[in-house]
């Protein structure tokens, strides 16, 4: 049951074959069971998601059912403010917070009768490592890797079976990292197309929030119960959203997919230049065209995420940085103080290269329908050479993620395939703004003709 597809899941809710309460109390056991090895979550509201399950159970019986989300449980990354339990930022300052009010997107979520298990663990404020207070959530596939940046709990939970789907953030990886290192597909939405109301900043311009599932049909369910205008949030698009299940069963046939064989194999692992090579046969098999194509200033773009990226987190502490710099990682009050230190002309030029990365992209997209590249240029880090990754410049590190963070393009994250260690290995499709939709139908198509999305991590229950 815990593996099941949320299509799957729903229809069997919708037809009252499986009960709302047993299908809660079920997750709500694995979790009790799997969290000791895999430190998932902060916050569990058992108490809450029972009640929600025999609402919606009551509900499906007498006839008023909400959508293919009623009844199905979910979790979220604890950057997103909820007003029925604490939302800690994975840090000590905020480790007592309880918010006045939830965010629009679970509210959203909520709303179309989705259940809520809890929250899951974020990187310290959602940027690079956790807080030294924090466990870090352990990889399903082996503890010994990484599990992914901030949203490392949204990613474990879907993989390992203790939620049908997460949401998450991505700043500069964020979605596309967790999802890539367990295992599961995520989507990233175009920027704006989710509110950011009630949720704890990175970065103000470059935050995204979007949903980790199991598939990409999964993940435009939840996608389409998030997203849209928000009053809270004017920066949120106010373009209609569309019908992104109805994208899951369609062709693909015809759709041009550009590929960059220089992008996608320089100072990338064979493992994930051989998934992408994969994926692009498969992808033609199913009638796509390859379309070669040249990515301009990617490399520009990468290197400037940081002085974006590191004054506008600067800028969301300033109410509790430098004055309480103690009750801060290491991690991230540096790079508080490198936002600190950037000049004006420093800034001024990485949004003008912000700027003429994304028209080039937006040219590159009157070519071919979308990308396809790695979601990262590694495999799962071990975790005892964490520190060979994570040092000195980043550009290399996020050259597949921050870029697309800059233009603000949607992208989904899917499993490619396995290296010889037994870990995922994930391929990544990008889209031109707004254009989710496109995303939900290839993605939908390569994993109708693939198993890699199926595969369960080795765990003990």
């Amino acid at each position: 049951m815990h593996y099941s597809s949320i299509t799957a899941l729903a229809r069997d809710l919708s037809a009252r074959k499986v009960s709302p309460v047993e299908v809660t109390r079920h997750m709500l056991s694995r979790i009790e069971a799997l969290e000791p090895q895999l430190n998932a979550y902060v916050t569990v509201t058992a108490e809450r998601a029972l009640e929600q399950a025999a609402t919606a159970e009551a509900e499906i019986a007498a006839g008023k059912y909400r959508g293919p989300l009623h009844g199905v449980p979910l979790s979220y990354k604890d950057i997103l403010y909820t007003d029925f339990a604490k939302t800690t930022a994975g840090t000590r300052i905020h480790k007592d917070f309880r918010p006045g009010y939830t965010a629009t997107v679970i509210q959203r979520l909520e709303a179309a009768g989705a259940v809520t298990l809890g929250k899951v663990k974020t990187t310290e404020q959602a940027y690079a490592n956790h807080h030294p207070d924090v466990t870090a959530p352990s990889n399903p596939w082996n503890a010994g890797h990484w599990a992914g940046s901030s949203s490392s709990g949204s990613g474990v939970s879907v993989a390992a079976g203790l939620a049908f789907a997460s949401l998450g953030s991505d700043t500069g990886g964020s979605i596309r990292f967790p999802a890539a290192a367990n295992g599961v597909t995520g989507l990233k939405p175009t920027w704006g197309r989710t509110s950011r109301h009630g949720a704890f900043e990175l970065a103000a311009s470059l935050d995204h929030i979007g949903p980790f599932a199991r598939s990409a049909e999964d993940a435009g369910l939840v996608l389409q119960a998030m997203a849209g205008a928000d009053i809270n949030d004017p920066t949120a698009l106010t373009a209609p959203v569309p019908d992104y299940g109805a994208e899951a069963g369609q062709s693909i046939a015809g759709l041009r997919i550009g590929i960059d064989r220089a992008y996608i194999s320089e100072g990338i692992d064979a493992a994930n230049v051989a998934a992408i090579e994969e994926a692009a046969r498969v992808l033609q098999s199913l009638g796509a065209v390859l379309v070669d194509v040249t990515v301009e200033d990617w490399k520009a773009a990468a290197k400037a995420w940081l002085p974006i990226c590191a004054p506008e987190t600067a800028a969301a502490h300033a109410a509790t940085f430098p004055s309480r710099r103690d009750d801060y990682g290491e991690t991230l009050a540096a790079l508080i103080d490198m936002g600190d230190g950037y000049s004006s002309r420093e800034v001024a030029r990485a949004h003008q290269t912000r700027l003429g990365f994304t028209a080039k992209l937006n040219a590159l997209f009157r070519q071919v329908d979308l990308l396809l590249i790695p979601a990262t240029i590694w495999r799962v880090p071990d975790l005892a050479n964490w520190a060979d990754y994570a040092e000195g410049d980043n550009s290399e590190f996020i050259r597949f993620t921050g870029p697309f963070d800059m233009s603000g393009s949607p992208t989904v994250t899917m499993p490619g395939g396995f290296d010889r260690n037994g870990l995922p290995v994930a391929v990544q499709l990008v889209a031109p703004q707004l254009c989710e939709g496109r995303l939900v139908r290839a993605g939908s198509a390569f994993q109708k003709a693939t198993d890699w999305h199926l595969r369960q991590p080795p765990l003990a229950s």
